[in-house]
Formats: C-alpha cells, structure tokens, sequence
C-alpha cells in the first residue's frame, strides 16, 4: 500500500483463497500450468539418470508414455521416478508401472490424478516402509521432522526388528534414507556432517498418507477441525494438535486404554492424566510449554514405555516412580528445568539412550544401566563413584562430556574411565570445554583406537597430538589448536578413514613467515569428502595443490575474524587453488565483512570458482554486516 515496491507471493491449492487474497488488494491470480514435456523429461531424467543422454534407447519410448500419463504435475513425476529408481532398468517392469498408472488414472477425473500415482508409489513399498510412512502422518502440516527422533519412535514402537548384521537404529536409518530415495519425505536441513538432520512431508504426500492412516485406524487426530476421530473403539495413536489459541481436549468418549502413542503439538493442549493410559509405547511431550510436574503423575503405571521425550518442558523433577518404567529405552529431558536425576533411575536396566542438559548431576550407581548406548550431556563435576562406574559402561557408543576444567580433582578418574569405554565400545566421543587437556599425556601411550568420531569445542590444543595419526578407524574429526603447523597436516593426512575434517587454528598466522601451509598429494586425505576450515586472519592461510584430496566433495571456509578492510578483494588473496580439487561439488564460504566492499569479495570469489573444471560447481557465499547484522546468501 505504500511506495516500497514489495512482493507478496500466495500460494494455494483452493481458488477460493486465490480470489479472496486478489480482492483484498487488486492482485492478480497465476494459474500454474503442468510442465511442458522437455521440463518433465528433465525432471525424470535428473532423478533417475546422471544426464537426459544416459536415458537407454530401449526406455526412450516408455519413459515418453509414462510422462505423458504423468500429466506435467511435477509431484507425480518426482514419485513415479522415485518408484523406478528401485527397479530394475527393463522394459517389462517399467510397462508395468507404466499400465498400473494408465489404469489410475483413464476413469478418473484430473484433480485425482495425485492421489492415484501416489497410491501406486504407497502399495509398492514393502510392509515395514507402509508402516514408517504411515507413522509421519502424526505430525501437524509443514513440521521439520528431525530424523533421530523419528527413528527412535519407529524403533520405540515396534516398527524396526533387529537383525544381526545391522543394530535397529542402522535399520531405522536404512528406512528413512529408503523413503527420501522414493521422494516421499524431503530432507530439509543437512548436519555438519552433510547427513540429513531433519526432514519434512510434502502438504500432498501428507494429506494422502493421513486419509490411509484414518481408513486403516492408524492414527487418531485431537484438534484437527476437519479430521475426526472416527467410530473405531480402539485408538491405537494420539495425535493432539492446535490451530490457533484455540484450546483443544480429548472427548470425553474416548477409551484411551488401549493407545499405544501419544503426540502432543502446541501449548494449547489439554492432557489428559496418565492414569487413563494402560499400554503407552511413546510419549511425546517435546516442545509443549505447558508441560509441568504433575503431568508426569502417575507416569509409573506405564509399564509398556519405551520413549519418553519432555524436552523444552517446564519440568522441574522426575518423579521417583520412574523406577518402574523397566521397558523405557530413550529417555529426553534436555531444556527443561530438570537439576538433577532421581537415583531409581538407575534401575532403568534397558534405558540405551539418555539425553539430559549440561549440568544436570547424575546418582551413584550408573554401573548397572549396562545398556546405555548414548549419553549427552555429562558434566565432570559429579561424585567420584559415578565417574569411576561410568567406564564400567561396557555397551556405551556415545559420549558428551562438557566442563572438565571445573573438575580439578576428578581429572585421573576421567582420563581412566575414558580409557576404559576406549577399550570396549565407545566410538563417539565429543568434548567440550576441556581447558587443561587431561587426555593428551594419557592417550600418548594408549590411544582410543576404536573411536569414529572425536569432536573438541571450546577446548584449544597446543597441536594436533601425535597419537591422532594413530586412530585407524576414525571417520569424523573436529579439533580447535592454538597453531597448525605443516606436520600436522601430515599427521591428519595419513589418517586412512577419516570422511569429514573441522580444523580451527588459534593464531593469526598473516604475520608468519610460512603464512601459506600447503595442502599436497603427498599429505594423505585420501578418503576425506568434506572438510572445514576456520581462519582467523583476514586472508586464506591454506593452499591446495595439484592431485591433493582427491576425493572431496564439500569444502567449507570460515573467516572468523571478520574483514575490515579490502584485503579479500586484492588480487591473488583468494586465490588457494581450488582448482585442484577435482571432486568438488560444493564452496561455501563464510564471513563478516563492511556491507561496502561486499560486492567486490563476490567478483573475487567467483573468479577464484571459474578456474574450477567442474563447471556445476556450486558456490555458496554467506556474509554478516557487522553494523546491520544482515545476513547476505549468495
């Protein structure tokens, strides 16, 4: 309404709200048209092929005729294609595809065209992946899904079987990377590790998989104005949502004796108390502001509990009688006003995964939760018993430890409980606030030769340690130290599995005579695919040589120190070869700079891309304005 020429962009599937949006303010209405079939060929040839030219002569002809039945809406397209990806390449299994759409689709008028190609994609998977997609319908439209949690509710409720070969988290992943594969829930954000952290389900896929969760009485919904709860007797799971300040209850018809799963969304909610529920698996609580004490009364009766998630809770004790959940495996109390555990915790004898708040104090007696398999955060300040009973962990795979520097007289127990978990199964260790590094004259005789993952925050070492070079099996490295010198490159480089590299050094190194630390074929990093870098000077301190890292795909550079002046914009001071990075896929670089000199660094980071063989090279420039803390994505 004003002369500031802004956009505003509505997107809808009802006409109804096309017309109402336009007539507010004299807008105008874009229908949008199916795709062309050159833009559907594209978009099923990227999915299944690594170009249009690797499509074989002999699928020409039926990759033409299933996209004509695609009909040019995209969603279909990306399905159908999700479906053949997990097909053999023939022709007689892609007719077969191509009839099953043929007859969904002939009789059935345009706006059901989704539903029937989706249907198709639904009655292919196997029985366990029906079940896990069916499972994300609990969660309200457009939630970002995080995927740990999603499979550790799979596994809670009885969805993923252990086999031998595979522990059940693994399963539950292969599940979940299955289901993206087939384009039915779309990874959002990527971890630091370029692995999916969270994901969501297209509005469409949602809806579908909601009307197969009523018919088949999958899911019961609570607060959903246009979703009711049926006539089935028995409700299986609970999906308590809010639209609106409205506040929404259970009705009072409801047996609740027989839910299995109980999911609560919004601070509106009225809960009910848990004396109602006899067979709960999970209990879903996360996020919900309103959740205090005396919800968890009674939370003893449920004998069946697997997951019970209170995160970001107003929950000030756990109650005593948690002591009866003997069946709970994944326990979630990190951001709630939670102090200290109650000691019949320990008595929890299959809790595998306990996620608590830094600080938090844990009870003597640890030693027999023999199958804890994770356990973040813990605080080095606890009693001497319970840091000698926590190497006595003997299934412990992940570990958190934060504060050792407040922990002067429990250092030699930590360092020998940390050996100890070193020797049987730990493999993730990361470690925050560590300022006296205890572990580097102790792991200088017995490295922990089993460990995948060390991360170090906030925790500066004088150097890369010697006894690094000597963790054979290490996949992921994170390491903050005071200056990086050339051998240590050497002794990073020979690591023979490491995947993923984060390297901070402490000092400014623009004033050293050896400014430049080369990065070379004979450094090693031969298997690293992404690796992290934070400088803390004003100009690039690395440079990459010709046949070095052969395999990485991502690389990540971080000016920490910020840029005040116009030293990134000089020529040649950007320039640290990343032409010989002949995997690269991804440049993404990062810093703090006058808003003034923002364009230049731009010309000059492109400049220093274009010398890239790879001409798909993706550059991803993120920049802060210190005085307006704008952030700038390129």
């Amino acid at each position: 309404m004003n002369s500031c020429g802004s956009i505003i962009i509505t997107t809808t599937r009802m006409r109804d709200v096309a017309y109402s949006c336009r007539s507010s303010i004299g807008g105008h209405i874009y229908s949008i048209k199916p795709l062309n079939m050159s833009h559907s060929r594209q978009l099923f040839h990227r999915r299944l092929f690594n170009s249009e030219e690797d499509c074989p002569l002999s699928l020409e002809t039926i990759s033409n005729q299933i996209l004509k039945k695609c009909d040019g809406l995209p969603l279909a397209i990306i399905a159908i294609s999700g479906l053949l990806a997990n097909k053999e390449r023939t022709k007689h299994l892609w007719n077969e595809v191509k009839d099953s759409i043929g007859r969904a689709l002939e009789r059935n008028p345009s706006v059901e065209r989704m539903i029937k190609i989706l249907s198709l994609s639904y009655f292919d998977l196997p029985p366990h992946l029906k079940t896990c997609l069916l499972y994300l319908s609990i969660f309200p439209e457009d939630s970002v899904i995080e995927k740990k949690a999603l499979i550790w509710k799979w596994i809670a409720e009885g969805i993923i079987h252990k086999d031998g070969k595979y522990t059940t988290y693994e399963l539950g992943e292969r599940c979940f990377n299955e289901l993206v594969n087939r384009s039915l829930i779309q990874p959002v954000e990527l971890d630091k590790y370029d692995k999916v952290f969270n994901c969501r389900v297209h509005d469409t896929i949602l809806d579908f998989i909601i009307s197969k969760s009523i018919e088949e009485n999958f899911v019961s919904f609570i607060g959903v104005p246009s979703l009711t709860i049926g006539t089935e007797s028995r409700v299986r799971r609970f999906s308590m949502q809010v639209e609106g300040e409205r506040i929404s209850e259970m009705p009072t018809s409801v047996i609740l004796s027989h839910v299995r799963s109980l999911n609560v969304f919004g601070n509106t909610v009225k809960i009910p108390p848990m004396k109602y529920f006899r067979h709960l698996r999970v209990v879903d609580f996360g996020r919900c502001g309103q959740v205090e004490n005396h919800h968890l009364a009674d939370v003893g009766r449920l004998f069946q509990l697997r997951y019970l998630n209170i995160s970001w809770t107003r929950v000030r004790n756990l109650p005593e009688q948690i002591r009866h959940l003997r069946c709970l495996e994944l326990l979630d109390i990190r951001r709630t006003e939670v102090s200290s555990l109650p000691a019949s915790i320990v008595n929890l004898k299959k809790l595998a995964h306990l996620l608590v708040s830094r600080l938090v104090r844990f009870p003597d007696g640890i030693a027999k939760m023999q199958a804890l398999e994770t356990l973040k955060w813990v605080s080095a300040d606890q009693s001497c018993n319970f840091l000698q009973e926590l190497g006595q962990l003997k299934n412990l795979r992940k570990l958190n430890l934060c504060h050792m520097n407040d922990a002067e007289q429990n250092k030699e127990i930590i360092a020998y409980s940390l050996n100890e978990l070193c020797t049987q199964n730990l493999t993730s260790l990361t470690m925050w606030n560590d300022h006296d590094s205890i572990l580097l004259n102790t792991w200088c005789t017995s490295p922990p030769l089993n460990l995948q993952k060390l991360v170090t925050s906030a925790w500066v070492l004088p150097k890369v340690p010697d006894w690094i070079g000597s963790l054979m099996n290490l996949q992921k490295l994170s390491l903050e130290v005071e200056r990086i010198r050339q051998e240590d490159i050497f002794i990073l480089g020979a690591l023979p599995s490491l995947l993923t590299l984060s390297l901070q050094g402490m000092e400014d190194r623009s004033s050293c005579k050896d400014r430049r630390l080369a990065i070379t074929s004979e450094a090693g990093f031969r298997s690293l695919r992404m690796f992290t870098y934070v400088v803390l000077g004003d100009g690039m301190d690395l440079m990459f040589t010709a046949r070095c890292m052969p395999k990485l795909e991502k690389l990540i550079i971080h000016f920490s120190g910020g840029v005040e002046n116009e030293t990134l914009c000089c020529p040649g001071a950007i320039d640290f070869g990343i032409r010989n990075l002949s995997s690269l896929t991804t440049f993404r670089c990062e810093f703090v700079c006058d808003r003034g000199i923002a364009d230049a660094i731009i010309a000059s980071l492109k400049r220093e891309v274009s010398t890239h063989p790879n001409n798909d090279l993706r550059l991803i420039i993120e920049m802060y304005n210190v005085e307006l803390e704008l952030q700038l994505l390129q």
